[in-house]
C-alpha cells in the first residue's frame, strides 16, 4: 500500500537527516531527483526554455538547484524571483554558475508565454491559503501559456495535509514530491491541482502513515478466488434491498454489480423484483420483505427504495440483524433522522454518502475530506465511504483510505448504486468492512476507467466492465484512460 504522510510527519523524519548530513545534502538529493525528472519530461533539454517561479525558503532552493542542473544540460533557465531578498542563496549561486538568469515578476509575462516548462517553487509544505500578489498573477499567466507545469513537492496554494485550495493555486500537470506522498496531493481539490504525482526517495525513516492508498496488488489479494471445495454458500451470500416501482433501475444496477463482483450468491428482496428477475436470472428474487429472502451474510440497502413508512420499517428490520449492512441513498436519508439505529449496532455498518447526504447527519464536508469522514465514522461507530473525485473511506478507529482510481465520467446517475453492490458483495465474503469499502471503491474506479476508455459512460457500462476490471487488478495490467481524463 502507498502510505500518505502529513507535512509534520515529513518534517519530523527530515530532522535527524538534516542533523546527520552535510549542510545542503538533503536539498541536493531532492533537487537532483526533481531535475532528473524534468530532463526526462523535456526529452532534449538543449535550448529548452525553463522558467522557475521562486519564492522564499527551501522549495525555492529545490527549484533553483534543479534549474542549475537543467542549465548545465543546455536549457535556457530563468528564475522569476518573487521575493528576491529571501531567495535561497546557495540555489541562486548554483543557478548563476551554470549560466541561469533571474527576472522580476513584472518581466515574467513574455518568458511564460514562450516557456517549455515552468517549475513551481513558490511555497513549500507550510504554505496556507491561496497565492497572493504577485505570485497569483504570475501563475495565472503561466497556466495560460504552452508550458508543462511542474510543482515542487506540493503545488503552491494547495494544503499539503488536506488538499484544500482556498484561492489561487498552481495547476500542475506533474508534481514531484519528496520523501512521501502527502494527503493533499491525492484528495480534494489538491488532487486536480497536483496532476500526475511522482515520488523521489530522499532516504526518510517515516512513522506510520496518516492514511493509505490501495494499489491493484493490494486489491487483488483481497478478492477471493474459489477453491476446489467451495460452493455457492461458502463464497459469500449478499442480500440486496434496492429499487422500487418508481426507480426499478436502482435494484437492477445494484444487483448486477453484486453479481459481477462474484460472490457465491445474490438474493434480492424488494419492489423492483420483476425488473431484477428479468435482468439477472442468476439472482434469487422475492418481492417480499428481507426476511423472506433467505439466509445472507451481508445486506445492501437503500438505492432507489424510497423513504415512506414501509421503507423505514424495512430499514429498521435490516439494521436489527446481526449481519454487516451497507447503507446507501434513500436509506441514508432515513438513517440521518434516526442515527441511533447505527450507533447501537454490534455488527458492522458501512455508510456511503456523497457530500449532500453526508450533510444530513449534521455537519458539512469541509476542506479536510479525510478528517470529515473520520469524524462521522467515529460519531456513528460505522465505516464511512465518502464519495467524490477521490473517494475517502474511514473506519471508526481512524484508519483511512483515499481511493486512487476513477474518472470524472463516473459522475452520472446510477454509478453509486453500482458501487454499493460491489461493496456489499465484498462484505459478504468476510472482508473487514473498511477493507471491503476501500477495495470496492478501487474496483469501481477501475471499471469506470475501462468504460470511459470507450466513450462517455452510463452506470450499466460500469457493471459490464467489472469482470475486466477485476482481471486487470489481478494481473496488474495498466488501464488506458480516456483523453478527457484530468
Amino acid at each position: 500500500m502507498i502510505g500518505l504522510h502529513t507535512a509534520a510527519q515529513v518534517r519530523g523524519a527530515e530532522e535527524p537527516l538534516l542533523a546527520a548530513l552535510p549542510d545542503g545534502a538533503l536539498m541536493q538529493r531532492a533537487a537532483t531527483g526533481l531535475g532528473t525528472f524534468c530532463l526526462r519530461l523535456l526529452g532534449s533539454p538543449y535550448g529548452a526554455r525553463v522558467v522557475l517561479l521562486v519564492g522564499a525558503g527551501n522549495n525555492g532552493g529545490d527549484a533553483l538547484h534543479a534549474g542549475a542542473l537543467l542549465a548545465g544540460r543546455g536549457a535556457r533557465v530563468t528564475a522569476v524571483l518573487l521575493d528576491p531578498d529571501r531567495a535561497h542563496p546557495g540555489g541562486l549561486a548554483a543557478l548563476r554558475r551554470q549560466g541561469g538568469r533571474t527576472a522580476s515578476p513584472h518581466a515574467a509575462g513574455p518568458l511564460l508565454d514562450r516557456a517549455d516548462l515552468v517549475l513551481d517553487g513558490i511555497v513549500g509544505l507550510g504554505g496556507t491559503g491561496g497565492l497572493r500578489a504577485p505570485a497569483a498573477a504570475v501563475v495565472e499567466r503561466a497556466a495560460a501559456g504552452p508550458a508543462l507545469m511542474v510543482a515542487v513537492d506540493v503545488p503552491s496554494g494547495v494544503d499539503a495535509d488536506t488538499g484544500a485550495v482556498e484561492g489561487a493555486a498552481f495547476p500542475a500537470t506533474h508534481t514531484v514530491t519528496f520523501g512521501a506522498v502527502k494527503p493533499g496531493l491525492v484528495v480534494g481539490e489538491g488532487r486536480a491541482h497536483a496532476g500526475e504525482v511522482h515520488l523521489v526517495d530522499i532516504g526518510l525513516d517515516l512513522q506510520p502513515p496518516s492514511a493509505w492508498q490501495l494499489t491493484d496488488a493490494d486489491a487483488a489479494v483481497r478478492l477471493p478466488v474459489p477453491e476446489a471445495g467451495d460452493d455457492k454458500y461458502s463464497q459469500g451470500v449478499v442480500g440486496v434491498v434496492a429499487g422500487s416501482a418508481t426507480y426499478p433501475g436502482a435494484g437492477v444496477l445494484c444487483t448486477g454489480a453484486a453479481l459481477r463482483t462474484r460472490p457465491g450468491l445474490v438474493r434480492y428482496a424488494g419492489a423492483a423484483a420483476d425488473g431484477v428477475r428479468a435482468a439477472w436470472p442468476e439472482a434469487i428474487v422475492t418481492d417480499g420483505r428481507p426476511s423472506d429472502a433467505g439466509r445472507v451474510q451481508a445486506w445492501v440497502i437503500g438505492p432507489g427504495m424510497g423513504t415512506d413508512d414501509a421503507a423505514r420499517a424495512v430499514l429498521t428490520e435490516v439494521l436489527a440483524t446481526d449481519l454487516p449492512v451497507l447503507v446507501d441513498a434513500d436509506a441514508l436519508t432515513m438513517l440521518a433522522q434516526a442515527p441511533d439505529l447505527v450507533r447501537g449496532r454490534a455488527a458492522a455498518t458501512v455508510l456511503t454518502p456523497h457530500d449532500r447526504e453526508f450533510a444530513r447527519f449534521g455537519s458539512e464536508v469541509d476542506g479536510d475530506r479525510v478528517g470529515s469522514a473520520r469524524r462521522l465514522a467515529g460519531d456513528l461507530g460505522a465505516v464511512v465511504l465518502l464519495k467524490g473525485e477521490a473517494t475517502v473511506v474511514a473506519d471508526p478507529d481512524g484508519t483511512a483510505y483515499v481511493n486512487a482510481t476513477g474518472t470524472t465520467w463516473l459522475a452520472t446517475a446510477g454509478t453509486g448504486d453500482v458501487l454499493s453492490g460491489i461493496a456489499g458483495a465484498l462484505l459478504a465474503t468476510g472482508l473487514p468492512p473498511v477493507e471491503a469499502a476501500a477495495v470496492a471503491a478501487h474496483l469501481h474506479g477501475r471499471a469506470g476507467q475501462l468504460a470511459a476508455a470507450e466513450g462517455p459512460l452510463i452506470a450499466g457500462d460500469v457493471v459490464r466492465h467489472l469482470p475486466a476490471a477485476i482481471d486487470r487488478v489481478r494481473v496488474g495490467r495498466p488501464v488506458r484512460l480516456p483523453d478527457s481524463e484530468p
